[in-house]
């Protein structure tokens, strides 16, 4: 009886999703390209900003507090190797959590926003760099997916580029890896030229009065 309690709130979850597959989407997978490129258009703009910072604020937080959690819970007198390694831990669980959500049945978003923030807390220094490639590539194709896919790819090299630790490196690298290797639909649709752009309206002059 107790057991079956508990499937309750995953039981609903998965109704609602049945029901309501994209606003589901947004609501447990979050933020991906796709839904950014369609302007948050299943909960509108302010709710998707919304998910999207909630979505890097996940990631941020689970490298920050989660991994003090754990080496205060459990190894107190851990080292700094060993704190950097719960720290990448925490970061990587909640990409995967976020990739792989059990809500959506295993399935989930691409984890773009979530591992900005994970590596807002890791490597600042890439993020920046690779966040200047993400804007750039965004202004000049109009393709979050292709943005997303092309500052996925630099990662590793803006973490070698500013002397992290090889071990840095390699995680980036994965964190690269799977980002690129979710996003395999969308690599799809740009190579059939269907890729969705965002779109950018100008707000149409206000005539004056007439004379």
């Amino acid at each position: 009886m107790f057991a079956k309690k508990l499937n309750y709130p995953l039981d609903y979850t998965r109704a609602y999703s049945r029901l309501h597959p994209d606003r589901a989407r947004w609501l447990f997978a979050g933020f991906d390209s796709d839904r950014l490129s369609g302007g948050g258009r299943y909960l509108g703009k302010p709710a998707g900003v919304f998910v999207l910072l909630a979505d890097a604020l996940k990631g941020l937080l689970a490298v920050i507090v989660v991994s003090k959690l754990m080496a205060g819970w459990f190894y107190p007198d851990a080292n700094l190797l060993e704190r950097e390694w719960f720290e990448i831990c925490a970061g990587a669980s909640a990409i995967l959590g976020h990739n792989y959500t059990c809500w959506l049945y295993f399935k989930g978003g691409k984890g773009i926003a979530t591992s900005a923030g994970v590596l807002a807390a890791l490597v600042p220094g890439p993020l920046a760099i690779i966040l200047t490639i993400w804007i750039i590539v965004t202004a000049l194709t109009r393709y979050i997916s292709l943005a997303s896919i092309c500052a996925s790819f630099a990662l590793p090299f803006a973490a070698w580029l500013t002397q992290r630790s090889q071990k840095m490196i390699i995680v980036t690298a994965v964190m690269a890896a799977l980002a690129i290797y979710k996003h395999k639909a969308n690599i799809k649709r740009l190579i059939a030229g269907t890729e969705t752009r965002i779109s950018i309206k100008k707000t149409p002059a206000t005539p004056g009065p007439t004379t």
